[in-house]
């Protein structure tokens, strides 16, 4: 059970020096000093009392560190996500958002947060009677107080729904599968036109194009981390032919994918 959750300091984590990707949420609290951290094709100063949170399959590493000190905190979806409740406020405000929305937070009460995260050290090391129940709710602490610091900074309330993240979550979880809308809404109980609703609230795109969507980060992914080849990234994908998955490819990025890997290799 506890491979669910982990919580290292900066100095334990050898394995952030290589670009890696878990399908865990990721939440790195800078202390003191600085780090660049790469998150997909993006990179992100991250300062003293700040945090980052990253999405569960998304490529990262720490690029450099100027003396940087803090924690790297990591729970899986099924860890947290115990109810709608749960599911809602791990990606409420875009907390651990699906859609590269990253970003680095400069919380308002850092004390608390160095807190809870010490407690949370201490439970998964002694394990004590319901440390799990616990250390999930002083996560849940953190997270609030990451979105206070949002909201005091004058950022949009934005609420998600459960349906449209199990959705997502659905999506992540069955790249290989190629799984079509209504065969995603029969796993998940729901109906095609009811998760094209929630698209359309969220995104203002299709529940069919939000899928394009994740298939194209997967993709680039895998080319720039997995280096796979093109025939490759493609049967990863669920496509049995690479050449429809190249003009898929070239349709949703202006660039064929044989070009987007000389130019993300160059």
């Amino acid at each position: 059970m506890q491979e669910m959750i982990t919580l290292k300091t900066f100095d334990q984590a050898v394995e952030l020096a290589q670009p890696r990707r878990v399908l865990k949420y990721v939440l790195i609290f800078c202390t003191t000093g600085s780090a660049t951290i790469s998150v997909d094709e993006k990179e992100f100063i991250l300062s003293e009392n700040s945090v980052l949170t990253i999405t569960s399959g998304q490529i990262h590493y720490f690029k450099n560190s100027q003396n940087a000190k803090g924690y790297i905190l990591e729970f899986t979806y099924n860890f947290f996500c115990k109810d709608d409740t749960d599911m809602e406020l791990i990606f409420h405000n875009g907390l651990f958002c699906h859609f590269a929305m990253n970003e680095m937070i400069c919380v308002d009460n850092s004390p608390v947060i160095i807190k809870e995260l010490e407690e949370i050290r201490k439970e998964l090391i002694e394990t004590p009677y319901q440390y799990l129940i616990s250390v999930h709710s002083r996560i849940e602490l953190i997270l609030i107080e990451i979105n206070r610091t949002k909201i005091n900074r004058g950022d949009e309330i934005y609420k998600p729904d459960a349906l449209f993240l199990h959705f997502l979550e659905t999506v992540l979880k069955n790249f290989d599968k190629n799984l079509s809308v209504t065969e995603i809404a029969t796993l998940i109980g729901t109906t095609e036109s009811k998760l094209n609703e929630l698209s359309k609230l969220h995104t203002n795109k299709t529940a069919q194009n939000v899928i394009f969507g994740l298939i194209i980060s997967e993709a680039k992914r895998l080319f720039n981390y997995e280096k796979l080849s093109v025939k490759e990234v493609a049967y990863a994908l669920g496509f049995n032919d690479p050449f429809y998955f190249s003009n898929f490819f070239k349709k949703h990025t202006n660039i064929s994918p044989k070009s987007y890997k000389e130019k993300v290799l160059n």
